[in-house]
């Protein structure tokens, strides 16, 4: 929402890593074995396509639209677990680096402020209680008309906020001089706002 206000492009990065997994385990891939899930990050095509009505970015990987799939918490925890390999995060830093083009882009992902992006001019770092994002996509797979619980979910979400905090290779923190933006029990056109307001105060 705050690209399509701003007229800029985006990069949804969490998705990258999302879609590496999706594409590992299509292929059989043990997320352990790190140099097989290092070529597949090498190989995978991922493209972002607009919704005919414009108002959802699907994400195809190898050609298929797994947009429903990739937004499973299966699929995060998929995501946080090749993230903390070295290897397969330096085969999506050039990917994720050739988002920035004018007029400017709305880079959204755990390490953009600190390792991709830290001469970006604006930092934001948005954060939530863990039971508050689980409710949140607790909504968005029920809607999705997956088979969910709310307690697995938080479960699932405080897990990967652990690993990823405390991972030796790009740790989830703020980076320096980033706004800090708790969004716990805030509509989402407020979050907008408050983003908006850090862009063009």
């Amino acid at each position: 929402m705050v690209a399509e206000k701003l007229g800029w492009h985006l990069l949804d990065s969490g998705a990258l890593y999302r879609a590496v997994g999706y594409a590992a385990a299509e292929e059989g891939i043990d997320l352990s074995d790190v140099d097989a899930v290092t070529r597949c990050a090498q190989t995978v095509k991922i493209r972002f396509r607009a919704s005919p009505d414009q108002s959802e970015t699907h994400i195809l990987v190898n050609g298929h639209d797994a947009t429903d799939e990739l937004r499973t918490e299966t699929a995060g925890a998929a995501a946080s677990a090749i993230a903390v390999i070295p290897s397969v995060r330096q085969a999506l830093v050039d990917m994720q680096l050739g988002f920035r083009k004018g007029p400017g882009l709305v880079a959204d992902g755990r390490d953009m402020g600190t390792v991709i992006f830290p001469d970006a001019a604006h930092k934001v770092f948005l954060t939530a209680s863990a039971s508050e994002r689980a409710k949140r996509r607790y909504k968005q797979l029920k809607d999705k008309g997956l088979s969910v619980t709310l307690a697995g979910l938080q479960r699932e979400i405080e897990a990967r906020d652990e690993r990823d905090a405390s991972r030796p290779v790009a740790p989830l923190k703020p980076a320096v001089g980033a706004v800090v933006i708790d969004t716990t029990g805030m509509p989402i056109d407020v979050v907008v706002a408050k983003v908006f307001a850090v862009v063009r105060p």
